[in-house]
């Protein structure tokens, strides 16, 4: 993970994707001074979310991919939703950055169906602490699920759903900026804490 004070963060997004599983963290981390990097899997930059939101991205998944160092990444987001998280899961190119960013102690941040559909069959969640949608937690061995909202083990992150996306945000700033800035922003847009 980079030292200096100006973070990192990318956000993979594949058709399918929870619009708010996305765009609130995306907000929520720029507001707190965090470059964030939007990464479409489409060719075209464009992906929409699965209640037909477009969102442009900054960079296709192929040239994000040739340009790609671990050592410049401090944090990545990947939102559930289906078939998104399942879009997500189908792509190797995903599976070796996210191999990658785990094994240089980035953090890995996945919410509702990412973490069982992203993180599990990459072997990410085993022996960790976890949540997700509630229900895709029964197909998961060998690690720990919780009901908690936001799940923090180590320099992994998952949340459960739409509804705890704002949590899940504020814990990925606070883990990358600390907690003075996860509060401030927090009370800036009326999340409690």
């Amino acid at each position: 993970m980079r030292e200096e004070k100006n973070k990192k963060a990318v956000v993979f997004l594949a058709d399918g994707f929870e619009e708010v599983e996305a765009v609130a963290p995306i907000d929520f981390l720029r507001r707190a001074g965090v470059e964030v990097v939007l990464v479409s899997l489409n060719d075209n930059g464009v992906s929409t979310g699965s209640h037909r939101i477009p969102l442009v991205a900054d960079v296709t998944l192929a040239n994000f991919a040739k340009g790609f160092d671990a050592d410049e990444w401090d944090a990545v987001l990947l939102p559930g939703g289906m078939p998104g998280a399942s879009n997500l899961a189908a792509s190797g190119t995903i599976g070796a950055i996210l191999k990658t960013l785990a094994e240089k102690s980035a953090f890995i941040a996945a919410i509702c169906a990412a973490p069982v559909v992203v993180l599990y069959p990459l072997g990410l969640l085993a022996g960790r602490r976890f949540t997700c949608y509630p229900g895709l937690e029964k197909t998961v061995a060998g690690a720990q699920w919780s009901e908690d909202g936001v799940v923090i083990d180590g320099n992994f992150i998952t949340s459960r759903g739409a509804g705890t996306a704002g949590m899940w945000a504020m814990a990925i700033i606070e883990r990358l900026l600390g907690e003075d800035a996860a509060r401030k922003i927090a009370a800036s847009v009326l999340i409690r804490r």
